[in-house]
């Protein structure tokens, strides 16, 4: 028997063309956040990757390709989500495990730069069919969080839980906050607002 690992060539240029794409979002990612959306071309990302633009022009057509590529990962990310949650009981104990599992998600290492990306980057994001996409899930992560039947102030609180989580990137941007104070306070305040049970009526 022949116990020796035969190369394959077709995998390994699977996985490094995947290596490439991940590159080529992280850098542009940098860019995006230090200068700017506009203000960053492509030749700088290429430049900055230490390729020709040509070889970039190979995975990504434009920058908005790119920030459509990093954002439909988060997009497969809360789809999954969105899915565990219509299978449970909307509880407090449901909502707070949600919001366990979604911080973890939201200030994962990984994430952490596509929220500075967003939150130095907003109307751009908001003017892309990616973002109608990233507000259209927002809307379900409520709609399967909320009670339809429930008081309109529950409704609101519960929503808002949610939302502390994504506005503490907007609103905690002190220099001397660290990435760890803001996910600490944003969580505390989400799971003050979404356990407290539902009011009747």
């Amino acid at each position: 028997m022949n116990d020796t690992v035969r190369h394959d060539p077709g995998r390994a240029a699977t996985g490094e063309m995947r290596d490439t794409r991940t590159r080529i979002q992280r850098v542009a990612l940098d860019l995006f956040t230090e200068r700017g959306y506009d203000k960053t071309s492509l030749r700088e990302i290429a430049e900055r990757l230490g390729v020709t633009k040509a070889a970039l022009y190979y995975h990504f057509k434009s920058k908005e390709e790119i920030v459509e590529s990093f954002l439909s990962d988060r997009l497969e990310e809360i789809d999954e989500l969105i899915a565990w949650l219509r299978t449970q009981p909307r509880t407090p104990e449901v909502r707070r495990e949600f919001i366990l599992r979604y911080v973890e998600t939201l200030h994962a290492g990984r994430y952490q730069p596509v929220m500075r990306f967003l939150e130095s980057n907003q109307a751009v994001v908001k003017g892309m069919p990616i973002g109608l996409k990233l507000r259209e899930r927002f809307q379900a992560l409520v709609a399967a969080l909320v009670d339809p039947a429930a008081p309109l102030t529950d409704q609101l609180r519960i929503a808002m839980g949610l939302w502390a989580l994504h506005s503490s990137w907007f609103v905690l941007t002190a220099p001397e906050v660290t990435d760890e104070q803001r996910q600490e306070a944003a969580l505390q305040v989400a799971l003050e607002l979404v356990s407290r049970p539902a009011r009747s009526g």
